[in-house]
């Protein structure tokens, strides 16, 4: 199954936020099949989407990003997505709810013309499909069993604690796990970790910050989520920023898509109206200068001396 919305103008869709998301069933396959795909007229994705008002979206069922409340497609990049597509003539947001780690093999597979799941802008992921500018900047936490028995931090912490870390399955916190020698528990959904910590299966969950405060905002089970920290691997910064994905031949789509992101992203006012309900901040905007193709080359080093001033790091 899966969800749609649609999109009205910027003012009424900022006061309709929250508004009831109607259900509906989704094909296996899209309306686009690459940039001239579709029905071989040699029309591009964005005009094969303009043409048929809807555009179909791949999420993970991550809130507060995207995910479905009570069937309902909801989140800050759905709300990003109205927004975006809705300027660009593409009424309907379409969902396919599918597991993190099979996003872009679905995208790839045209299950979806894009990603809808806040997904970190990783070099081995901009190799195999194209990600828009960054939507959002991140922060790891982990949640803990009540009172924080093992004393977690950050990474070091839970290194030098010798515990067994959940994370989701193709998500960044498992590569951390994975190069600090972190036993690591994968799991397919937010609800899994938080299983795993309350079962005792993982001594941890790591993940956003944001994403694990709103998991314990929605549970009565006895844990607590850790202060933010911005990870470190080999003493560097772990920058981390999601966007939107689509396929590396839906050039035209991507650009416009970016174009509409620059101007939602250079607007605090406006940024925060649209994502501002789900939680986010100030914080989570993107800084200047942070851009898709520095993520995707993966010099993080580099990157950290640059945005230093803009992220309030030393050095």
């Amino acid at each position: 199954m899966s969800s749609s919305i649609t999109s009205t103008p910027r003012g009424r869709a900022l006061l309709a936020a929250g508004a009831v998301l109607a259900l509906t069933t989704v094909a296996a396959c899209t309306s686009t099949e690459g940039e001239t795909g579709g029905g071989g007229d040699g029309a591009s994705a964005l005009e094969q989407l303009q043409e048929s008002g809807t555009v179909t979206v791949g999420f993970a069922g991550e809130a507060p990003y995207s995910y479905e409340d009570s069937g309902e497609l909801t989140g800050a990049t759905v709300a990003l997505h109205r927004e975006i597509f809705g300027e660009l003539g593409i009424e309907t947001v379409e969902g396919v709810n599918t597991d993190f780690g099979s996003l872009i093999p679905g995208l790839t597979a045209d299950r979806f013309d894009a990603i809808s799941a806040g997904m970190s802008i990783l070099p081995d992921r901009c190799s195999q499909a194209a990600f828009s500018e960054p939507e959002f900047m991140y922060t790891t936490a982990f949640l803990v069993p009540e009172g924080n028995p093992d004393g977690l931090t950050d990474m070091q912490s839970a290194e030098a604690a010798g515990v067994t870390l959940a994370t989701m399955s193709g998500a960044i916190e498992g590569s951390y796990a994975s190069d600090l020698g972190i036993e690591n528990l994968e799991v397919g959904t937010p609800q899994d970790g938080l299983d795993a910590v309350v079962a005792g299966r993982a001594d941890a969950f790591a993940l956003t910050g944001i994403s694990l405060n709103t998991l314990a905002e929605g549970t009565d089970a006895p844990i607590e989520v850790t202060e933010s920290f911005v990870a470190e691997i080999d003493g560097v910064p772990q920058i981390g920023a999601g966007g939107t994905v689509f396929r590396t031949n839906d050039t035209e789509l991507l650009e416009a898509y970016n174009e509409k992101l620059a101007e939602i992203v250079a607007d605090e006012d406006r940024y925060l109206e649209i994502v501002g309900e789900f939680g986010f901040t100030a914080a989570e905007r993107p800084v200047d200068g942070l851009t898709t193709e520095g993520l995707c080359e993966g010099n993080l080093d580099d990157l950290a001396t640059e945005l230093a001033p803009e992220l309030g790091l030393d050095g």
